[in-house]
């Protein structure tokens, strides 16, 4: 009995396996499926909301999809052409930074000439420099094109998927609770989906709008510190929040090269980031706590693994969704039974009853020898 236990948790870890490395190669294909559903969960509260005010599931969905396509058009056409232009100019933006930071980088300019001179007396001691191969790259342009095109048809593909999940109604649920044989059975997988719907939905439209929030703030700063393009930089950050932890760092080192370049005093130039990391610090510390409420509050350390792992999986795009496919993953886990225990990791409330005491303590104090 045990040797077949051993078999099937081997089978287990072969299939989780076989899983993520299917996730890996086919990118492409599950991120914009993945995107889908999760608009669709974010937006289902919504179309709800426009069913009890007599617009059927499909106008409604149509109507939701269409905004939300709209919104993100305009975003891209307002930060296409900037970005166009910074492609000019980041030769020279790097340029300038350096020329302003020379003090503090002249440690470095100092170890990279003398390792150009480490590099030069092996290769005269080597008897010639030896024959150096050089791959042509693709242009900047061509990059900025396929990366374009790939993005674009993400969206579009998640897009569409939302608005047949969002016309569809209660059909998905309704398939679902078919598949089961008893009533009991029906009663508690719908009460599941519900719930999973619910809690989810509430948290992906609360976060987005907090995002949108702080990108909003974050722009007005910009804007009032008269940086150029602010609403480059909102559109920015309201992305990058939805990364934990390292998106507000991200963003301020980005907001802070891009005001060295463009500011002539650099202490200036330094309010932008502080600005932007303040903003960041009281969202993170305050505002999310207080409206996304305890109840989906996830364990620190494993949102942190979470998005590292995912980031390495699929890079950014993996970053920013991995996050809302943990909150996912755990409100099913906590509405499935076998999967309890995995829920109960990933929660960050504290566990209501004590540790056992051990032979090493002694009214909960170390025992010292």
């Amino acid at each position: 009995m045990s040797d077949i236990t051993a078999i099937r948790r081997l089978l287990e870890v072969l299939v989780l396996i076989a899983l993520f490395v299917t996730a890996y190669f086919a990118k492409d294909l599950l991120l914009p499926i993945l995107l889908g559903f999760l608009l669709a969960l974010t937006l289902s509260p919504l179309n709800r909301a426009l069913e009890k005010l007599g617009i059927a599931p499909p106008i409604g969905a149509v109507l939701l999809i269409g905004a939300a396509g709209l919104v993100i058009f305009i975003l891209v056409g307002l930060s296409a052409g900037t970005m166009a232009s910074w492609a000019d100019e980041i030769p020279r933006m790097g340029d300038e930074i350096r020329r302003k930071l020379q003090g503090w980088a002249q440690t470095v300019e100092d170890v990279r000439s003398a390792t150009e001179e480490v590099e030069k007396i092996t290769d005269e001691n080597g008897g010639g420099k030896a024959e150096e191969v050089v791959v042509k790259q693709p242009g900047l342009l061509d990059n900025a094109m396929n990366t374009g095109a790939r993005i674009g048809g993400t969206i579009a593909v998640a897009l569409v998927l939302a608005l047949f999940l969002l016309a569809s109604g209660d059909l998905f649920y309704l398939k679902l609770v078919q598949s089961f044989q008893t009533f009991t059975g029906k009663k508690r997988a719908l009460k599941a989906v519900y719930d999973v719907e619910r809690r989810v939905s509430r948290y992906l439209l609360t976060i987005t709008m907090i995002n949108a929030g702080l990108g909003v703030a974050v722009g007005l700063y910009l804007f009032a510190l008269g940086l150029p393009v602010p609403y480059v930089w909102g559109l920015a950050a309201f992305l990058l929040n939805f990364l934990p932890y390292i998106g507000g760092v991200i963003g301020a080192v980005l907001v802070g090269a891009y005001a060295i370049a463009t500011f002539d005093s650099l202490g200036y130039a330094i309010l932008a980031p502080l600005g932007y990391q303040i903003l960041t610090g009281l969202e993170g510390q305050f505002i999310t706590p207080y409206l996304v409420g305890r109840r989906l509050e996830l364990n620190t350390v494993a949102v942190f693994l979470t998005v590292v792992f995912w980031g390495w999986l699929w890079g950014i795009a993996g970053a920013l969704v991995a996050v809302p496919f943990l909150v996912v993953f755990k409100v099913i886990c906590e509405n499935v039974t076998a999967l309890n225990m995995i829920g109960n990791f990933l929660d960050k409330s504290e566990p209501e009853e004590n540790l056992p005491a051990t032979e090493e303590t002694d009214a909960g104090k170390p025992s010292i020898g």
